[in-house]
């Protein structure tokens, strides 16, 4: 089930507990609602715990630039031999 079909689940039970006066003979519509919310809030933190461990970070691959130029030794400049 996904987040959506737990939202759903939410509010269906939200509504049959807060909105509706139904009397039904052996069914208490009041608990079936509070346990559709229930079940919608385990559901909801089931998904975020699995997103967030599937959620995986890439780190860039490009390389780190100084801004200067590369350094040439050909053994006159360096500083030795003068």
């Amino acid at each position: 089930m996904g987040l959506g079909g737990c939202i759903i689940l939410i509010a269906v039970g939200a509504i049959l507990t807060f909105a509706t006066d139904w009397d039904m003979q052996g069914v208490n519509v009041n608990l079936v609602g509070l346990i559709f919310m229930i079940v919608g809030l385990i559901g909801v933190a089931t998904f975020t715990s699995i997103y967030r461990r599937r959620r995986v970070v890439v780190p860039h691959t490009t390389s780190v630039v100084d801004g200067q130029a590369p350094h040439h030794r050909d053994g006159y400049s360096d500083g030795y031999g003068v």
